[in-house]
């Protein structure tokens, strides 16, 4: 299966570099490229990418309000998001992963590691442990609303089991791990984030991560914890 690509970035070196990474690989095809987060979002509209290689900081528009506006729920279809950044703690990677984004890749990464990332988000998976999300929430909490502002809650269809896998998906765990932790099947923690990921509404696990710490189930390291809500 082909994977659609469109390049975001507002240098043309960049853009003409990753385009030249992606097309020599048979199965990735670039429809479009825009030097602003306004020109990505008309070229999402007329060609319906699976996935938006987005940089954060570019005119008119930057990649976090792009990011933001291409993966609205409602919104009938959405393509993938994988941000690229200089920097690997960008204060800005925290935004674009919370509205939505699969994950990020800095600049000097190789091709193949583009590559990978591309087809890696195109499958619909997060290109981004938890536990990585979890230490850039962590590293810049000023951005996360204060307990007594959050928006997100958890629904009452969760179930007490759910309510834990997440807390441990929140911390960084992976389904074996998990597992061992709740004494369950691994093929059980498979099924309990699966059905968190559709009663919650999110894409993948980073996204879980971040509900975790939007509801205030998980907080920032050296923050006092917040009551709990009821099950």
């Amino acid at each position: 299966m082909s994977i659609n690509v469109v390049i975001a970035d507002d240098q043309s070196l960049m853009r003409t570099a990753l385009r030249m990474s992606l097309t020599a690989e048979p199965d990735i095809h670039v429809v479009g490229e825009a030097a602003d987060g306004l020109q990505a979002i008309e070229l999402a509209a007329r060609f319906s990418p699976d996935v938006v290689v987005m940089d954060i900081r570019m005119p008119r528009l930057d990649g976090v309000a792009a990011t933001r506006y291409l993966t609205d729920d409602a919104r009938p279809a959405h393509p993938k998001i994988l941000i690229i950044t200089t920097f690997v703690l960008d204060e800005y990677i925290v935004e674009a992963l919370r509205a939505g984004a699969s994950g990020f890749l800095v600049k000097d990464a190789t091709s193949d590691e583009l590559v990978h990332a591309v087809r890696v988000v195109a499958a619909g998976d997060a290109l981004l442990a938890p536990a990585v999300t979890r230490l850039l929430l962590d590293q810049h909490a000023k951005q996360l609303p204060p307990a007594a502002e959050h928006q997100a809650r958890i629904p009452e269809t969760v179930t007490r089991r759910e309510r834990a896998v997440l807390m441990l998906v929140a911390r960084g765990l992976s389904n074996a791990a998990i597992a061992a932790d709740l004494h369950l099947a691994e093929s059980s923690v498979k099924t309990h984030v699966g059905h968190l990921l559709t009663k919650l509404g999110r894409r993948d696990r980073v996204q879980l991560v971040i509900f975790a710490y939007e509801t205030g189930l998980i907080v920032p390291t050296g923050q006092p914890p917040i009551a709990d809500q009821p099950a």
